[in-house]
């Protein structure tokens, strides 16, 4: 049964420098047998990096909308089951499920905070900074911030098919983005700045080689990237082949 001591010696294994902002992907899964379960995890995480944060979208605020812009990536006017069970957001909204269980556990510590967005928000703790440079208008603006820091994307039994940090380094490379809308207490609102599909993110895997450190925890492959020079590389990659990650 894999211990925090294990867990926090695999971490500083890393070698990551833990003054720096560490965005997280995880399964809890992928650990295997785990004691403590999401817990200890949470609390091995932050032990050794204080600055920890991960995504908690709400898909469930998304509305489909009658009619809207040309070339957006949806059907208009298809939408009416999806709109009947849309939830509206709320600050205290959980995480959608597919962000897995360490997300919303994080949103739950008593120190953590939440950026403002009703469909990609983010929550952390020691970031509160990068959360609040989030707005509707430019939802990618943490992950900006997180590049400017230098900080790092950690991928705990995951691939970089949920690795959003990818979304600014397509922002960078000049990719168009698309409208959503979602339910607020204000009513439906349009969400600029929406990214595209990410399932093609794991064909960047063989350019990030070089900078991606990796040790095992128990059954768990964690991989370490520093933002920075995986958002240059990726950047470029889509710039010289637009298709690349498609």
């Amino acid at each position: 049964m894999l211990s925090y001591r294990e867990l926090t010696s695999g971490f500083r294994n890393l070698g990551l420098d833990p003054g720096r902002p560490v965005l997280v992907h995880s399964s809890l899964r992928s650990f295997g047998d785990l004691r403590g379960r999401a817990a200890v995890l949470l609390g091995a995480l932050t032990s050794v990096f204080p600055q920890v944060m991960a995504p908690t979208h709400t898909y469930a605020t998304m509305v489909i909308p009658e009619e809207g812009p040309e070339h957006n990536g949806m059907v208009y006017g298809k939408g009416l089951a999806l709109n009947a069970m849309a939830e509206i957001y709320q600050p205290d909204m959980p995480a959608d499920r597919m962000m897995g269980v360490l997300p919303e556990l994080l949103r739950n510590h008593p120190l953590a905070k939440r950026s403002v967005h009703p469909i990609l928000s983010l929550t952390g703790i020691g970031v509160d900074e990068i959360l609040a440079a989030q707005t509707i208008k430019d939802p990618v603006a943490p992950l900006h911030d997180l590049y400017e820091d230098e900080g790092y994307v950690l991928l705990m039994g995951v691939g970089h098919s949920v690795n959003t940090t990818l979304h600014f380094a397509e922002k960078l490379a000049g990719r168009r983005t698309f409208v959503r809308w979602a339910l607020t207490p204000d009513g439906a609102v349009e969400c600029p700045g929406y990214p595209g599909c990410s399932m093609g993110f794991d064909k960047a895997a063989p350019y990030l080689a070089d900078i991606t450190r990796s040790v095992q925890i128990g059954t768990a492959l964690v991989r370490a990237l520093p933002v920075r020079e995986m958002v240059i590389t990726v950047a470029t990659l889509v710039r010289e082949d637009p298709l690349a990650l498609l």
